[in-house]
């Protein structure tokens, strides 16, 4: 096989932005596309804070550059606003992944309007806005790649947390939809669905020693809590020229959770 036929992982050249970039999740994205050759703009709810910088600090290590961009999501205009500013200040706009995410917990009984509002602002109003501004910026460049993060709650009822299991199951079907209208644009949308990982997010949840074992007991096949990493290297090979024919489909990274 000639080398050119060979598939391709790096992202050499590309440009991206990570929602809720500050931490777990995003910042192991943030960081594995850094990796893998990509510019990479951080939307963070507040750019100020400490960690940011800590991230910029780290990207740059690795030899590319990093630009942190006020981005609260739950605020239209300053979703709109980042992704212009990123690709203005990158050159343009390659790859958008839509990380950042709000998870109340109540049983169904007790959830309240607030939470219920907010749930689906965050998981599914800024992803579908955040997605349209940058495919509208992909599709004059021909390119793109948009991953939006669901999660095995799309797929399985977690008590206690009806309306996040419902927005994520929202998201891979909406992934479906946009994959359909903007493929022709060369744009391809896909979307990684993690079961539970260690990330800042889970520490409270999984702290608890009887709810651990629990999970740990569903994650059918591996056993084990996942590592940001491993979600992020999914995210990574969607955005890769190797998955160039894949779009519209949602990547299940649960260790066997649903497979039992």
């Amino acid at each position: 096989m000639a080398a050119e036929e060979l598939p391709r992982f790096d992202l050499e050249g590309r440009t991206a932005l990570v929602t809720g970039a500050a931490r777990g999740l995003g910042r192991a994205i943030a960081l594995a596309l850094a990796g893998a050759g990509a510019d990479v703009a951080l939307g963070l709810r507040d750019a100020s804070r400490p960690d940011a910088e800590e991230l910029v600090a780290e990207i740059s290590s690795l030899g590319r550059r990093a630009v942190p961009l006020q981005m609260d999501v739950t605020d239209l205009g300053q979703v709109r606003g980042a992704i212009a500013e990123a690709a203005e200040r990158l050159g343009g706009l390659d790859i958008l992944v839509n990380n950042a995410a709000a998870a109340p917990q109540n049983p169904a009984l007790e959830v309240n309007e607030d939470d219920f509002d907010l749930t689906l602002a965050v998981n599914l109003k800024a992803t579908f806005f955040a997605a349209q501004a940058a495919a509208r910026i992909m599709a004059g460049r021909g390119f793109g790649r948009i991953v939006n993060m669901g999660s095995q709650a799309g797929l399985v009822a977690l008590p206690g947390e009806s309306v996040y299991c419902m927005t994520k199951a929202a998201v891979s079907h909406l992934t479906k939809c946009l994959a359909v209208e903007w493929g022709t644009s060369g744009i391809t949308v896909n979307a990684v669905a993690p079961t539970f990982f260690e990330t800042p997010g889970t520490s409270d949840a999984l702290s608890d020693p009887e709810f651990r074992s629990d999970v740990i007991e569903r994650i059918a096949a591996l056993h084990r809590i996942g590592r940001p990493v491993e979600a992020a290297g999914a995210v990574v090979f969607l955005c890769s020229p190797a998955a160039d024919m894949i779009t519209g489909h949602t990547l299940v990274i649960d260790g066997g959770w649903t497979a039992r």
